[in-house]
């Protein structure tokens, strides 16, 4: 089976780096990751200036912009045949309730399942940055990702809809215990921190306090909260739909 790997994080990061190695022991894995942590790029695509990919190393390569292009660029021209699995991860950090719209990683799930391809998005949940997860945290998300793999491949997913999967950090997890989940909701307080640089110019810093306002049982956040590795499936048409005879009423 033919996977191909990608991410927001860059093609360096330990969640990575650690899901290649291990997915090549069952796998035929190919990796197109951005050159830089791309994190936050959500569906961006690079129209303005051409793309290039660097080679790392044997089915190994680095792109020039965004997980959106590491994909295209994958599909359409580095890959020989059209991979049968994508995954792009794992994530250094959470990517639950509304941040999936800015997600880079689930972005690049997106393309993958727009483009036809069955598509999973995984991350490990923490905010202290990959440089503070133990190696072991990611390959417990490895694991857990190869199962997902597995029931992809045999069972299929739904035309336009991909996996997101959150697995818990921390100790005592249980890779066999997940729960299927739909997104929490969680909002920010003070997002925009306003600042003067020493030259006496304004200058903004995208940031904030976090609360969790739906985080039942039912939800990612929930999940997470009971040590359960969260699998929610997305769906890319983001259509309405319970609103649209009402709308049919308005008159513009």
């Amino acid at each position: 089976m033919r996977i191909l790997l990608t991410n927001d994080d860059g093609y360096f990061a330990a969640g990575l780096t650690t899901l290649k190695k291990y997915l090549s022991k069952y796998f035929k894995v190919v990796v197109v990751a951005p050159d830089r942590d791309r994190s936050g790029a959500s569906h961006s695509l690079t129209v303005t200036r051409p793309l290039r990919a660097k080679k790392i190393d044997k089915d190994h390569y680095a792109v020039d912009g965004t997980p959106t292009d590491a994909v295209m660029i994958a599909v359409y021209c580095l890959m020989k045949h059209k991979p049968d699995v994508i995954v792009s991860g794992i994530n250094s950090g959470a990517n639950m309730g509304e941040d999936v719209t800015y997600s880079g990683t689930v972005a690049a799930a997106i393309e993958g399942t727009l483009l036809g391809i069955p598509s999973i998005a995984v991350s490990l949940t923490g905010n202290h940055g990959q440089d503070y997860l133990d190696p072991k945290e990611y390959l417990k998300a490895a694991q857990f990702t190869r199962k997902a793999i597995n029931l992809v491949a045999k069972k299929g997913l739904p035309e336009g809809v991909l996996l997101n999967i959150n697995v818990p950090a921390g100790k005592n997890v249980d890779t066999k215990k997940y729960r299927i989940t739909n997104l929490g909701k969680r909002v920010y307080d003070d997002v925009i921190n306003e600042k003067i640089d020493p030259r006496g110019k304004h200058y903004y810093w995208i940031a904030g306090r976090v609360r969790v306002t739906g985080k039942g049982p039912e939800t990612d956040y929930g999940a997470i909260d009971k040590k359960l590795i969260s699998v929610t499936p997305l769906a890319v048409d983001i259509s309405a739909k319970d609103f649209i005879d009402k709308l049919k009423e308005w008159k513009f």
